[in-house]
Order: structure tokens, then sequence, then C-alpha cells
């Protein structure tokens, strides 16, 4: 019969799968909806292109991978208990969310309920602060740099093409616009996409650890194994397909009128943003940088054009991520310290 660490390492490994098709049907529905929302793309083939673009996506680079597995909480507060308990919270609250049709990030969602069940656990002392600062930090500028980005860039697009005829602009955009679908899937999965390799990896540290494999688990953030980056890829991947409706019918079509122009400005701006922190090694909102990206992108027509009803329900659901992720990730980090 199996040992019990192997069983936890089994069964964390299912959560983090789970959190990334979780992830797939809300953050990277982000990622094609200004597509559908300007019908650009039919939804299959929009999808496809997600799908094989987060794919690529997830299994290029691992630096944010190695921010949320080595840099939230010092290693020794790195448990099985503590991972559990962000998996579980941030689980709950994204599907939660997603059936309600509110973008999230599950990013931010995850390292709040991991910081949390690592103070439930040990202390505050094991909350790396510097590192949780820069990601909290990222909550404030990747939105502005977002929105400004968006914004200007529209600016110059309109200046640039302001002798082109509507039909024509319309028909230029909408081709361009296939390309920004991919760059934006393909930098949801850089960045997002590497969620789950790094809980997997942390998992498999710990179980290498406990079974006195100290040389296999020290290998693993030098060469994080294939198979957890394919696996990772592919959950991303088949949440994706699977579509999360109602966060694609939110961010494409009740926020601002989107046409093609303004739906390659949005997906292009905020793709250069999440690209950047990847290579960074920041993990960032999709969410965020998307939904501020159509914000800066309607504004531009005027302000009133922008229904900031939809984007102050956004907004919120943004900030009660945190307290949500980390009042859960506390909760249940507790209740399972009782039983271990």
């Amino acid at each position: 019969m199996a040992e019990p660490s192997l069983w936890l390492l089994l069964f964390i490994i299912a959560l983090a799968i789970g959190f990334g098709v979780v992830n797939g049907f809300n953050d990277a529905a982000n990622a094609i909806a200004p597509t559908i929302g300007t019908h650009a793309l039919s939804p299959r083939n929009a999808l496809i292109i997600a799908v094989i673009a987060n794919m690529i996506g997830a299994a290029t680079g691992t630096a944010v991978a190695r921010t949320i597995g080595k840099g939230i909480l010092v290693p020794e507060a790195i448990t099985y208990v503590t991972i559990i308990a962000a998996l579980a919270a941030i689980i709950i609250w994204g599907a939660l969310a997603t059936y309600l049709g509110m973008p999230i990030s599950l990013t931010h969602g995850f390292v709040a309920g991991l910081a949390a069940a690592g103070i439930a656990e040990a202390g505050s002392e094991v909350v790396v602060w510097s590192a949780l600062g820069k990601v909290l930090s990222a909550v404030v500028i990747a939105p502005l740099l977002g929105f400004a980005g968006a914004f200007l860039l529209m600016v110059v697009i309109f200046w640039v093409f302001r002798r082109t005829a509507l039909a024509k602009l319309r028909v230029i955009f909408s081709r361009l616009q296939i390309l920004s679908a991919a760059f934006i899937a393909y930098a949801h999965g850089k960045n997002d996409g590497q969620m789950p390799i790094g809980i997997i990896a942390m998992a498999l540290v710990i179980y290498y650890q406990a079974t006195g494999q100290f040389g296999q688990a020290a290998a693993v953030w030098e060469r994080i194994p294939w198979w957890v980056i394919i696996a990772s890829a592919l959950a991303i991947s088949f949440g994706t397909a699977i579509g999360g409706w109602r966060v694609i019918g939110t961010l494409g079509m009740k926020i601002t009128t989107l046409r093609p122009v303004r739906g390659f400005t949005a997906q292009a701006s905020a793709a250069a943003v999440i690209e950047t922190a990847s290579q960074l090694g920041i993990p960032i909102s999709t969410t965020h940088c998307i939904s501020s990206a159509v914000m800066g992108v309607g504004a531009t027509r005027r302000f009133s054009a922008v229904h900031w009803g939809v984007a102050g329900n956004i907004i919120t659901a943004w900030i009660l991520t945190f307290p949500i992720c980390g009042g859960l990730g506390y909760l249940i980090a507790w209740l399972l310290g009782i039983f271990f």
C-alpha cells in the first residue's frame, strides 16, 4: 500500500490540475472575450486559438512558477497543509466567481490563500513580505499600465489611420485581432499558466524531503520535470476549451461596445504588460490587465462609453478576492492543522 505522503502528493497534484482548469475557464476566458465581443472570430475558433496559445505559453519559461513556489513563504513553512488550504480557497472562490460571471484574479487569490495559510500554521514571520509586496504592488500597477497603454495606443492608432475608411479599418483590425488574441492567450499561459507548475513543484519538494530523497528535492527547482509542465498546460487548455461564457459575456460585451480596432488595442496592450511581468517572474492578473485595457479603449470615445457600474462590480470582485481567499486559506489551514 502506498505511504500517506504519496497519497497527499497525488491529492495535491489533482487539486493543482483542478486549479488549472478553473483558471482556464475564468482567467483564460478573459483572453478571448474581446475577440468574441467584436465578432472578429467565432467562439469556436477563438477557443481553438486560445487553447493552443495557452498551452505554448504555459510550456515556456518557469520564472513565475519559481516565484510562486519559492517566493511567498519561507521553505520551512511550505507544507501539504498550506498548499491544500490555498488551493481549496481559490478553487471555491474561483468557481463561485465564474458562476456569477465575475472575472477575478486566480493568481492573487492563490497567493492570498497561501500567505494566510502560512500565517495560520506558523505565524506572520514565515511570509516573505518583500516578495508579497511585489505581487501586491502589481495589483495597482498592472491595471494602470493596461488602462493607460490601451488609451494611448488607441489614440495613436486613430491618428495613424485617421484617413482610412471605417470599413477598411474594420477589415484590417479584424485580422490583426486574431494575432492579438493569440498573443494575450500565450502571455496568459506564460504567467497564470505557471501557477499549477509552481504548486506541483512545491508538493514534489515536500514529498522528496519526506522520503529522504534530498538530492531530487534540490533538483526540482533547477529543472522542473517535463510532465509537470505538460500536465499544467493541458489543465489550463482544457479549462479554456470548456469556456467561461458568463465571464466572456461580462468582459466582451458589458463593459463597453467593442469594435475590432478597440479589441485589438485592448488585447495587445494587456498582453505586452503580462509578457513583461512574466519575463521578470512577477505573477500578475490577466483579469486586471485585460479588464482595465478594455476600459481604457472605451474611455477614448468618452468616459460615459464605459459602463462604470459593471466596471465597479469587477473591481469590487478584485478587491474581495484577497480577504475572501485569505480568510478561507486561514480557516482551512487551521482546520487541517487539527488533524495533521
